[in-house]
């Protein structure tokens, strides 16, 4: 294989912005394009000239920094509600208020990864059962159609900021003097143009409820959910946010049921919240019995088929009798610590030519989060990170029996 056709593997184009229509596209039609770095051993590696393995390792690299999106039984829940929503808000016709959907969890679980995965699936769907165009498409108007828009809320949101956000996804003309009920028509008038279908507001809990603006922020995007749209909400920890009393999780359906008697006598806004709104939490793992650990070693068998360590061995973070709950302590179950402390670690075994990870390698590694200025600390979009620390060496029994299907999963 030529230089230049590994080199494209390699190298990747500018990371994509998806707060806007031509990078949610980009990124919808470019996901899953990428391809890992061939499976490799020592011998291998070592019959390569000098400048196929600096490529080689190059694409190694790479591959450890883009592990692909894994399902959990936590993403399984979250997909059948959210699905759900969106599908059966799509094929209504009557000009009713849609039902939305709230996401929770806490930071660097995912959640974000894991709505846009199930909205860019649902777009593909629908682009494809209408041949491509915008059946609402009014005659003398362009046919741009983007049945999902993904909006940031902005930090210190208001409602002005607000629409702007979402205007600023399609590349809509602002004009200065725009007061708010212009700025809304014209938000509900790019909705419908465009044939959105979806709209999702990511870190939603970076709205304060002790704020006037914040509470007027609320109830513009309530408003929203009369333009013929789905909105889904992403947030950490939304039931002790602010924006919904407290609330029974039920582990069968992954949802909140939130009680209806009202605890504000001088409105109805937080029982019109929970009328409009599902609410499904995306979970970190857990590891306190058989089936919450066979989970658990799944999803570490996942992340392993995805690595190329030279000298890695089948089992590598799956068959050693502490390796799992090792992991477990130093990442709380919490996926993205995982996919951080792993990635870092591939990274130190590569350059230390261990090319293989073990709990001593580890050991080294610190998860820092403090290069991620766009997450908002206050509003918990930065979780604790566990001090590095060894199980008991006895480790967990692990007596779960694997079939041909697989260990059973639950949340736990």
């Amino acid at each position: 294989m030529g230089d230049d056709k590994l080199a494209s593997f390699v190298l990747p184009a500018a990371a994509v912005a998806r707060d806007d229509l031509v990078g949610w596209q980009e990124w919808c039609r470019t996901r899953l394009a990428f391809v890992p770095a061939p499976s490799l051993d020592r011998a291998a590696w070592r019959r390569l000239s000098p400048r196929e393995r600096m490529i080689h390792d190059l694409h190694r690299t790479a591959t450890h920094a883009n592990l692909p999106l894994l399902q959990t039984p936590m993403s399984r829940l979250v997909e059948k509600v959210l699905i759900s929503r969106i599908e059966t808000n799509a094929l209504k016709f009557k000009p009713t208020t849609r039902a939305g959907v709230m996401v929770t969890g806490g930071g660097y679980q995912g959640k974000t990864e894991c709505v846009c995965e199930i909205a860019a699936a649902f777009e593909e769907r629908w682009l494809a059962l209408h041949n491509y165009l915008n059946p609402t498409a009014r005659p003398g108007f362009r046919d741009l159609h983007a049945p999902v828009a993904y909006v940031q809320t902005p930090v210190t949101a208001k409602p002005k900021s607000t629409c702007k956000a979402i205007l600023n996804f399609y590349d809509a003309p602002l004009n200065p003097r725009m007061d708010l009920p212009d700025l809304i028509h014209q938000v509900a008038v790019s909705l419908r143009d465009h044939g959105t279908k979806v709209l999702i507001l990511d870190d939603i809990t970076r709205l304060r409820m002790h704020r006037v603006d914040d509470q007027d922020t609320l109830d513009l995007i309530r408003a929203f959910m009369s333009m013929n749209v789905t909105l889904v909400l992403i947030g950490v920890d939304i039931p002790r946010s602010g924006l919904l009393r407290e609330g029974r999780y039920d582990l069968t359906s992954g949802q909140w049921h939130l009680p209806s008697k009202r605890l504000k006598v001088n409105g109805l806004e937080p029982t019109q919240t929970e009328r409009r709104f599902d609410l499904v939490e995306l979970d970190r793992f857990h590891y306190d019995n058989d089936v919450q650990i066979a989970s658990w070693i799944r999803h570490l068998q996942g992340i392993e088929d995805s690595l190329r360590l030279l000298d890695a061995r089948p089992g590598m973070l799956t068959e050693d009798s502490t390796m799992p709950e090792y992991l477990f302590h130093r990442t709380d179950g919490v996926v993205g610590l995982l996919e951080r402390l792993i990635e870092d670690g591939c990274r130190e075994a590569m350059e230390s030519g261990r090319e293989c990870l073990t709990e001593d390698l580890l050991d080294d590694i610190t998860i820092e989060l403090t290069d991620t200025p766009q997450r908002d600390p206050e509003a918990g979009e930065i979780p604790d990170v566990p001090a590095p620390q060894r199980p008991p060496r006895a480790g967990r029994p692990r007596n779960t029996v694997f079939d041909d299907r697989g260990p059973a999963e639950s949340l736990g």
